[in-house]
This record gives C-alpha cells, structure tokens and sequence, in this order.
C-alpha cells in the first residue's frame, strides 16, 4: 500500500515544470492579497505564511496551533503547560486516533490565526484550476527539539507528550494534503526541518526521530501527496536521502557540496526517481554573491555527481528552484529582488538544460 502510494506521488514529480520556480513558504507581507499575488505567480504556487502580521503565523506557533497548553512569545518561542495538556490530552488523543488511522484530518487544517492565507489559498488554487500546490509545515524533529514545557524541560523528557506531538504534527500534515486535494490539486507538502543541524544519526533517540520521519513521510504520500523536507542547515545528509522523501530542499550554496559527498546516499536516492529543490539565491542579506557564479557553481556540482547512465540535463530539468530560506523576515522589496534573482537563475539554467 505504501508503496504504490509512493509509487504514485514520485510520478508526479515528471510532469513539474521544467526547473520550476517555488518558494520556501514565508513572506514579508502584511496584506494577504499581496503575499497570494506574489505566492500564486511561481510555477508551483506556494502557500504563504505572515509572520509579519502575526507572530502566530512563525514556524512553531503555526504547527501547534490548537495543541493543548501551547503557547509562544512574539519571537516564536513556543511552551507547553503540562497541566493544560493533561486535561486535553484524553479528547485529543481520541481525535488523532480519528485523523490518523480512519481520516479524515479536517479538524487539524490550519486556523485563521496560524494561516490567514489558508482558504483564500485553496480558493485560487481551485479557481485557477492548478495542477499543483505547495504547502508547508514545521517537521516533527524540529518541534520536539526546540518546544519545552512550561517549567523550562524539553518535551521529549515526557514520552507522552513528545509521541502526542509527533502524532500531531503528522495530523496537521495528513490534514494539508487532503485539503490540497480537495481542491483538486496534487499537493506538495514540504516538512521544514532546521533543527536537523543537530542530528546524530548514531544517537539511539535520533534513530528514533528518524524512524517517525519515515513514517510520517509515508503516510502523507499514501495521500497522493509529492513530500519534500526543507533544511536550511547542514545536516547527516546521508542519513535524510534515506527517508523515503521525494524532493530534499536546501541552501544549494551551503549544502549541495555536502549532500551530495556520498554517492551511495547520493545515486540511491536519485535511482528512486527524487529530486532536489535548489535554493539557489541566498536570503542573508549580508551575502555577497554573483548570480552567475552561484549557477555555475550548482552545474559544476551536478555534473561532477550524475549517477552513470543518467543524463545530466535530465538530472537538472527535474529539480525545483527557489530562495535559499523563507523570506517572512526580509523586507518586501527584498523579497521581490530575490523571486526575480530565482527567474533569473531559472533562465540560466535552462539554458544549460537546453
């Protein structure tokens, strides 16, 4: 069952616009008809999320929304009063057995506060009649590792507690997918996964975490869903080209050299038909950077590591391109310069791909 799943989701990624533009999922906006007008304009149309216009809209905030006991503070820090969450957890529970094992997910869509965008979203993506829509959520790994409960633990030290948030996470993603689907699109869910930059793979808990991932990675593609991770950090990389993932989403200046150092991991992944979406335009300000060099750069990495027998522009063609990271705390005209450094690439490497 899984398998087909997968089978059926991988296959959509052919049919994606040749090295389609994308984004990360944040924007600068504070009016929602701006962010929709810029989100809506890529080749795989992104949902937008405002953390300008409301903290409840940052990453972790977003993902807990509607978790009992959860609060955060207007930089995003998020914490969880155990007594609250004891007192819901029963009810909830009973709901994530519900979204999870016999679904619908619907109760666990995104509220107005934690996506003001959400529905306007699946309104257009249905009126435009889009054959594809990316959506976005905070990965399991990361919220477990940076929540802590209200007396300052880490939520993993509750085993309850951290398997509540993990099943709650794969409700929000489940959730996602059949919304996208509901509007008629194949839905490209992408986990955002930053705190990866701590994993260890030969840690016994981590092999855990990454067994969930697995998991959860597999139920969302039985959804039809394309899934994909977004980590901004350099991480075991070998260790994530093994999770059964569609599409891996970088900083291609900070990490494709590094994703691609083992070519077992590397080839195996790619022979499963994934891909990778290139975040090709840094998003810190303070980079120096020529478009040029960065694009060369990709096309000597690439060509360097194409499995032998794969065509390396058929390699290319198939990836997405997008900024190197969300774009919700640059400016507004930052983030304008930075789609259009993405199009600009877009065109370059196209060339290459002829």
């Amino acid at each position: 069952m899984v398998r087909r799943a997968m089978s059926t989701a991988r296959s959509a990624l052919s049919v994606l616009p040749t090295l389609g533009t994308t984004g990360i999922g944040s924007l600068p906006h504070t009016q929602q008809e701006l962010a929709l007008q810029m989100a809506l304009q890529h080749d795989v149309p992104f949902l937008p999320q405002l953390p300008r216009a409301d903290p409840g809209e940052l990453m972790i905030p977003a993902v807990l929304d509607g978790f009992p006991g959860a609060s955060f503070d207007p930089e995003g820090s998020c914490q969880i009063d155990v007594d609250r969450w004891r007192a819901g957890r029963d009810r909830l529970t009973l709901e994530l057995d519900r979204a999870i094992d016999s679904g619908p997910a619907e109760r666990f869509v995104p509220s107005p506060q934690a996506c003001r965008c959400f529905r306007p979203f699946l309104f257009e993506v249905e009126a435009r009649k889009l054959p594809f829509a990316k959506v976005q959520l905070a990965g399991p790994a990361t919220v477990r590792w940076v929540t802590k409960t209200s007396s300052g633990q880490p939520t993993s030290e509750l085993a309850e507690l951290d398997q509540q948030l993990f099943r709650f996470v794969m409700a929000k993603a489940l959730a996602l997918a059949q919304a996208v689907r509901r509007a008629h699109a194949t839905p490209i869910v992408f986990l955002d996964e930053p705190g990866l930059y701590a994993l260890q793979a030969d840690n016994v808990r981590h092999k855990v975490v990454l067994q969930e991932l697995k998991l959860l990675i597999g139920a969302v593609q039985q959804q039809g869903a394309i899934v994909g991770m977004h980590c901004c950090s350099n991480t075991d990389w070998s260790a994530v080209l093994g999770l059964g993932l569609d599409v891996i989403s970088i900083d291609a200046r900070l990490s494709l050299d590094a994703l691609v150092e083992d070519p077992v991991a590397w080839h195996g992944f790619l022979e499963t038909g994934a891909t990778v979406s290139l975040g090709i335009v840094p998003t810190d300000l303070a980079s120096a950077y020529t478009l040029g060099e960065l694009c060369d750069s990709v096309e000597a990495t690439l060509r360097a590591t194409t499995p032998p027998g794969t065509a390396f522009e058929a390699l290319l063609s198939r990836m997405l391109l997008t900024p190197a990271c969300g774009l919700g705390m640059r400016s507004v005209l930052d983030a304008e310069r930075i789609v259009d450094e993405v199009r600009q690439a877009q065109r370059r490497l196209g060339a290459v791909v002829g």
